[in-house]
């Protein structure tokens, strides 16, 4: 399938869900901002696949990165962030969603599965979010991380070339 095709509009997602769903596929979801991608992006993304039958990624959009990160970010625009991702074999969808939390767009997708980094615990974990993927009757899976790679510090690190 061409990468665009692979891009759910936020009013389609759930529509989109509903196909999942009649198809008796387990939908597995995560999220974030994905600015630059990177080799601890690609392992993640990887991961949380193997827990599922379809792997679902939220992308906060602009001006959720921006309360997220600060003004300078993102460098990538949601659109160009999409699409790359939506690339990767990993992925069967992307969806951006225009917060910074992502409790609208879990409660939207209704994930079977929720798939978050090592760096969280549940106790950790944004409650609205865990809230969401709960009362639909998802689980949360907590895989771990690749240490050290991050994309505030490939950006710390172009900025002393």
């Amino acid at each position: 399938m061409p990468f665009h095709e692979k891009i759910i509009a936020w009013e389609d997602l759930p529509k989109w869900r509903r196909k999942i769903r009649a198809a008796g596929k387990k939908l597995v979801v995560t999220n974030g901002c994905f600015d630059i991608l990177h080799l601890g992006h690609v392992t993640y993304l990887e991961n949380a696949r193997k827990h599922g039958d379809v792997l679902l990624l939220g992308v906060n959009g602009d001006a959720g990165v921006r309360e997220l990160k600060g003004p300078t970010r993102p460098v990538n625009s949601e659109t160009d962030r999409a699409s790359v991702l939506a690339a990767l074999e990993s992925i069967s969808a992307v969806c951006i969603f225009p917060d910074s939390t992502a409790t609208k767009f879990l409660a939207a997708a209704q994930p079977d599965i929720y798939v978050k980094g090592g760096d969280y615990t549940l106790e950790t974990l944004n409650q609205d979010e865990r809230h969401a993927v709960e009362s639909c009757g998802g689980k949360i899976v907590l895989v771990p991380f690749v240490p050290g790679k991050s994309t505030t510090a490939q950006l710390e690190k172009i900025s002393r070339l």
